[in-house]
């Protein structure tokens, strides 16, 4: 599966970089997160558990950064494993451009699923994934512009790099 896109956010680039490394914005972003912490290694252990059509399970693993140009871009992969419901191997680049009012975030993400997930099918698999993307950017820029409409969605942990871990982690 594929999935690429963009958000404007307005915040400026630094401020959208910080929030791309803090694991409280992060969790707070990620539907379904409920643990995300940083490594030594300057990576991140998650667990987030899902529901993808008939299928609910935590997922736990891991994610690393490389590639990494400070204020500008990196590339997140990782994987994970969800017991019975499969797993989910992938990653995503990310980058960062200014824009006027803000910062544009670009990403371009890559993941394969298997066991139990993989048997739902890529259609349900794919739309699951779109929604989770739209939340977590919805959650993430509401983190980063204080929006009063999309606050409740944040304290509700959504979002796209929940989703990300979590396909990592099945």
């Amino acid at each position: 599966m594929e999935l690429t896109g963009s958000r404007i956010i307005k915040a400026s680039r630094a401020e959208v970089w910080q929030a791309l490394n803090d694991p409280e914005v992060l969790k707070a972003a990620i539907p379904g997160c409920t643990e995300l912490t940083r490594d030594a290694d300057g990576g991140f252990s998650a667990v987030v558990t899902q529901k993808v059509g008939p299928v609910k399970a935590t997922f736990k693993g891991a994610v690393t950064l490389s590639d990494i140009v400070e204020l500008e871009s990196y590339t997140i992969s990782g994987e994970g494993k969800g017991g019975a419901a499969g797993f989910a191997k992938g990653g995503a680049k990310v980058r960062l451009v200014d824009v006027e009012g803000g910062t544009e975030l670009f990403y371009e993400v890559e993941a394969r699923v298997g066991g139990k997930l993989a048997q739902l099918g890529s259609r349900l698999v794919d739309g699951f994934a779109k929604k989770m993307a739209d939340k977590f950017f919805a959650n993430f820029q509401a983190a980063l512009e204080g929006s009063e409409a999309e606050a409740p969605a944040v304290a509700q942990k959504k979002g796209f790099w929940q989703w990300l871990l979590a396909l990592f982690k099945k």
